[in-house]
């Protein structure tokens, strides 16, 4: 019976990937709809719904975003220590679907209540459905990379759906004879809610497959005690709720807070290094060391929801391959129509170069990631050079730029997060893995200060001036991507022996 299954049973499976990452694959699949289509919204609403300048949006955008991923660090410690990752996936999941509820009832006037129940929901959801696909691996197997990238896959299929219709339908770009203007909003983010339920049902539907993974931490303590705790975490999450919406309203509050995590999480990882060996705990700093360079690489990946949403809705033109498409639903879905793509096949060239001994390591994957960002930022920049007088420039270019970052990307975080659950400790994997997402907040806050600096320069400038504007700052960010993959490359070999004997 599937309920008797152990985690041995699950890891000695035959083939490419083992048949539990379906149901999680699905899951996240649709979750990613439901996040992604809430974020290629945020910005632009806040502009033309809320009444905000694109200085504001663009810190209020880097300030929510950061908020979500680094509420992953505290979702899952708590996941390790208490709810175990099952519950805590299953009790974000209710909270993303509150808040994208609310949101659709009264955007506006929900609107930061709706994203703070999003942001503590994101953080019980995200890190344990990605430390679960971990868990279906024994330690060593090479095939891990290759299931990470299908996982990908999924969660880029939702992204590509959601980040189109949601902004499309908001906006009017989509149906617009058909849905009142005032009611475009309420539908678009009721759509996202409808999707955060149908990933919550594929999960609970299916969880019986995945054996023991995932089952509390607290298993052999008395019932009442587990039971007490458990209520206790999840009393405390919603009532976290107005501080969360005071934060993220105020994005001072931001700043403060993000000065504070990081250093804090850093410390309690040295408090449990002390409970680890020295091999461990050299696996511990290498998985910092990618969290470092991760930050660098999502505070510019990451101007697609803020400064990049601005300069596809005001400098791009409409035609995309002949198709007449909306450039800022272009800039939210195209990305993820690429690693759908490309996401299998370049997950299977892992195994097949891992099958002959080519495969490069993690840390050339990672330097190779940089070079693809740099690349994709330079095509950026040089759309300006096939712009009209008006400043329009062309939608396949800029296509193309995500293109190829879209192979930066498939080097970087699919891997990044397979790394994780290599580099740590089994009792650490969810903080660990909530301290790689950790990272991505940090990336999306530095998107959201690059940003608003982009926005600040071209404020009361004519179209040609912003399109020059960003196009030469895109270039900047190109350059310090290259930098940075060439400095990992550098320090590679000092990584490699922190990692030991993993690949």
């Amino acid at each position: 019976m599937e309920q008797q299954l152990t985690i041995e049973d699950i890891q000695n499976f035959k083939g490419k990937y083992p048949k539990q990452i379906w149901p999680l694959f699905f899951s996240e699949m649709w979750e990613r709809f439901s996040f992604y289509g809430m974020r290629g919204m945020l910005a632009f609403f806040m502009v033309n719904q809320l009444d905000f300048d694109k200085v504001t949006a663009n810190l209020q955008y880097g300030a929510t975003q950061a908020f979500v991923y680094a509420f992953t660090f505290i979702g899952g410690l708590l996941a390790d220590k208490i709810l175990g990752k099952r519950r805590s996936l299953f009790w974000g999941g209710l909270l993303m679907i509150v808040g994208s509820v609310l949101l659709a009832i009264n955007p506006k006037d929900f609107f930061f209540l709706g994203i703070a129940f999003n942001i503590i929901g994101t953080g019980f959801f995200k890190p344990n459905i990605s430390s679960m696909v971990g868990n279906l691996y024994k330690e060593g197997d090479g095939r891990v990379d290759a299931g990470f990238m299908l996982f990908y896959a999924g969660v880029n299929a939702g992204a590509f759906f959601g980040g189109y219709l949601c902004i499309a339908i908001g906006k009017g770009e989509m149906l617009s004879t058909v849905i009142a203007e005032e009611l475009r909003w309420n539908i678009a983010f009721g759509i996202s809610s409808i999707f955060m339920i149908i990933s919550l049902l594929t999960f609970s539907q299916t969880q019986k497959k995945l054996g023991q993974i995932g089952l509390s931490p607290l298993l052999d303590k008395d019932p009442s005690y587990r039971k007490r705790l458990e209520i206790i975490t999840c009393v405390g999450s919603i009532l976290a709720i107005p501080l969360i919406m005071a934060m993220v309203s105020k994005t001072e509050y931001t700043d403060y807070f993000m000065y504070t995590i990081g250093p804090a999480s850093l410390l309690y990882v040295l408090y449990e290094m002390k409970n680890f060996s020295v091999a461990e705990n050299k696996k511990i700093i290498a998985a910092v060391l990618f969290m470092f360079f991760s930050i660098i690489f999502w505070a510019f990946f990451e101007q697609s929801g803020g400064s990049l949403s601005f300069f596809a809705a005001e400098n791009l033109n409409h035609n995309l391959l002949g198709f007449n498409l909306d450039p800022n639903g272009v800039n939210n879905s195209s990305n993820s129509l690429f690693v759908i793509i490309f996401a299998t096949p370049l997950g299977l060239l892992w195994l097949f170069l891992h099958k002959r001994k080519y495969e490069p390591n993690t840390i050339v994957k990672f330097g190779l990631g940089f070079v693809f960002l740099a690349l994709g930022f330079y095509v950026f920049y040089y759309t300006k050079f096939l712009s009209d007088a008006n400043g329009m420039t062309s939608l396949n270019l800029f296509t193309f730029g995500w293109f190829i970052i879209t192979f930066g990307e498939l080097c970087l975080s699919p891997i990044g997060t397979s790394v994780m659950t290599k580099l740590s400790p089994q009792k650490l994997q969810g903080v660990i893995m909530g301290m790689w997402f950790l990272a991505s907040a940090y990336g999306q806050y530095f998107a959201g200060l690059l940003g608003a600096n982009i926005a600040e320069a071209s404020e009361n400038s004519t179209n040609m001036e912003k399109l020059t504007i960003y196009a030469d700052g895109y270039k900047e960010l190109a350059i310090y991507a290259f930098i940075a993959g060439v400095l990992l490359i550098v320090i590679s070999p000092f990584i490699k022996k922190l990692m030991g004997n993993v690949k």
